[in-house]
């Protein structure tokens, strides 16, 4: 059974740090480019960062570059998102899928960045 779970959102006051993983299961890991996704309120998804299967290349949205770092874990199945300085506007729920060959989505995980 494929799925994807992601975890470790919470509540953060902005300039905060924040680290949320995702736990894949089902499909050959390790083979797959992998990204992370976001969705504020009333807004479409969006595309944040992407790692390559072996973690050798990052590629990351203009808004977060420079504050968030995609990593992955092959033997442990999971992909993280480190998120540093986080401001109001990276208030959303964040997913993880394949950058390509999109998995049926997870439940995500919700970040609120507020004082």
């Amino acid at each position: 059974q494929v799925q994807l779970v992601e975890s470790g959102g919470g509540l953060v006051q902005p300039g905060g740090s924040l680290r949320i993983s995702c736990a894949a299961s089902g499909f050959t890991f390790s083979m797959y480019a992998m990204s992370w996704y976001r969705q504020a309120p009333g807004k479409g998804r969006e595309l944040v960062a992407t790692i390559t299967s072996a973690g050798g290349s990052r590629n990351y949205a203009d808004s977060v570059k420079g504050r968030f770092t995609i990593s992955r874990d092959n033997a442990k199945n999971t992909l993280y998102l480190q998120m540093n300085s986080l401001k109001p506007e990276d208030t959303a729920v964040y997913y993880c899928n394949r950058r390509i060959n999109l998995l049926d989505w997870g439940q995500g995980t919700q970040v609120t960045v507020s004082s």
